[in-house]
């Protein structure tokens, strides 16, 4: 019955998210730069700590750091491969289109694995799995903003953002009945977070904080990658 609740708390908690960013499109560079620092502080406060608590008894600090290195690295390569077309507005439009894909389908991988990573915790024991489905709650939210900006910021249309938002709501709920089944072991689990840590810390540094400066006020949208890092922060050292 708690897994089914907390299922249920992780996607609504998304889904709101992602309404709110459609509703505040014309404020999105604020919203852009919110997200940045939800993304980094998720990235530093939440995953990088979890893959060193989960693999570190496994593998060595400098492999774990590694695989962040990795997951920022061959997001790089992914980001970079997708800009390479040819020069037309059209195939630009079209390839706009396939980074917001794949970024969204990042995200919504990342939010399976927080899923997989309540199950787990639960399998440990109630009382561990209600911390990491606190956590895990502390920043839905902010994966739904960040799911519809990433779609939107490259050019899709609402309905694509609703669908990818749709996508990433389901994702945790699908996590948590997958490790009814069967059991990941820890440090594996926490080379993946490690991997995903760095996949976020590309889509917060290289992507939404320059957008979110582009053409914009800087104080302003700097001080809301200030305030989202700080609130996700908080919610995370609450949440522990």
């Amino acid at each position: 019955m708690t897994l089914i609740f907390i299922s249920f708390a992780a996607f609504c908690a998304t889904m709101i998210g992602g309404f709110v960013a459609l509703k505040l499109r014309d404020k999105m560079h604020l919203i852009l730069g919110f997200s940045a620092g939800a993304v980094i502080a998720v990235a530093f406060f939440d995953l990088v700590p979890e893959a060193f608590e989960l693999a570190g008894e496994v593998h060595e600090v400098s492999t774990i750091a590694s695989f962040v290195g990795l997951g920022f690295l061959l997001y790089l390569l992914l980001d970079r491969l997708l800009m390479l077309h040819g020069h037309g507005h059209a195939e630009d439009v079209e390839h706009g289109h396939s980074r917001g894909h794949v970024k969204a389908g990042s995200l919504s991988i990342h939010s399976f694995l927080d899923g997989v990573g309540i199950g787990l915790a639960f399998q440990v024991s109630p009382a561990v799995g209600l911390i990491v489905a606190a956590a895990v709650l502390a920043h839905d939210f902010s994966d739904g903003i960040n799911t519809v900006n990433v779609v939107v910021r490259h050019g899709g249309q609402k309905k694509q953002a609703l669908r990818w938002l749709f996508v990433d709501a389901l994702a945790p709920v699908a996590g948590i009945i997958v490790t009814l089944f069967f059991t990941v072991p820890a440090a594996t689990l926490g080379l993946l977070l490690a991997l995903f840590a760095g996949f976020f810390l590309y889509i917060g540094a290289s992507d939404l904080i320059p957008e979110s400066h582009h053409a914009h006020p800087t104080f302003w949208t700097t001080f809301m990658t200030l305030v989202g890092a700080l609130v996700l922060f908080i919610a995370i050292t609450i949440a522990e």
